[in-house]
């Protein structure tokens, strides 16, 4: 032992210092780094919301490997990426020829009085099924998220649980809906991981109908409604698919991009902002679209045919 203010050997000092620096290069490695499927790579910015909100996922769309993951399979609201599978649903009405693009949707006095977003149609008026696909995929009217709904399942509950139904075929198991439009209901919640599988059947299964979630404002009876998206059109290869936003879920995301042969679907939930949870979305836009040998942290499960 050494005496309080006693020196100690330089010898032995030296040895202190070189397993101290040691230490502090190990950490700094550490700091620098996060993890994809076990790999270490380039640490990401923070996550732009709180880790009780926030959930993100990489997918490459052609593959369907995961490129990265930040609580995938947590729970968490979906908000309005819950139009997301209104218009699943509608495409295949579409599909089997039970409506048409000039189909009319009646609109009940309980679709009319749905709180905003909304394209504020009324109660005894209709909506022309394109029309309807415009308002959801553009807009994310909650009062025609409700007349479809209606129009489909006769109440909007029971075509609720035609979505849980249809998500559960499409390998969504950690996915419950309440109702068309994404307002809040405490039963009603899913994961990033079920909101990228969504994201690919749409891309897989409507081909034709897909250049809608493309749209950044449509005309509606001489009225011009521009929407929410403000990536398509700014960021290059963007092509949708769907914003959402309420206070339990935070700001949320999925996000479609292409650029020559590849393309990802990007999903981030519970950002803080718009313009917070867009910054997320480019910087992984960045990242992984320019690096395409970047390891893979398995498969999205359930991504053969969604049939």
């Amino acid at each position: 032992m050494h005496a309080r203010g006693e020196a100690i050997p330089f010898s032995r000092l030296g040895r202190m210092l070189v397993h101290m620096l040691a230490l502090l290069g190990v950490l700094a490695f550490l700091a620098g780094c996060s993890t994809t499927g076990g790999s270490p790579v380039e640490a990401l910015s923070p996550p732009p919301g709180p880790p009780t909100k926030y959930s993100a996922l990489v997918i490459d769309a052609s593959t369907g490997s995961i490129l990265h993951q930040t609580d995938a399979n947590a729970r968490r609201y979906p908000a309005s990426l819950t139009k997301m599978m209104t218009l699943f649903l509608l495409f295949e009405a579409m599909e089997k020829g039970r409506v048409s693009k000039t189909t009319e949707i009646p609109v009940s006095a309980y679709a009319a009085r749905q709180p905003p977003s909304k394209i504020g149609i009324k109660a005894g008026q209709t909506i022309d099924a394109e029309s309807a696909i415009l308002a959801l995929a553009v807009k994310s009217g909650n009062d025609v998220a409700a007349a479809v709904g209606e129009f489909l399942g006769g109440t909007e509950e029971q075509f609720a649980a035609q979505m849980t139904a249809r998500a559960r075929q499409l390998g969504m198991t950690s996915t419950v809906f309440r109702n068309a439009s994404g307002l809040p209901d405490e039963g009603q919640y899913t994961t990033a991981r079920d909101m990228a599988l969504l994201g690919m059947a749409l891309r897989r299964n409507f081909p034709q109908y897909f250049h809608y979630f493309s749209n950044r404002d449509f005309v509606f009876r001489g009225r011009t409604i521009r929407g929410h998206n403000d990536l398509i059109g700014r960021v290059e290869g963007v092509d949708g698919i769907k914003t959402g936003y309420i206070r339990a879920s935070g700001y949320n995301i999925v996000t479609s991009v292409s650029r020559g042969s590849r393309s990802l679907i990007i999903v981030v939930m519970g950002g803080d902002s718009a313009r917070a949870r867009n910054a997320n979305v480019e910087e992984l836009i960045d990242r992984y679209m320019s690096n395409p040998a970047r390891p893979s942290g398995g498969l999205l499960s359930s991504l053969s045919p969604f049939e």
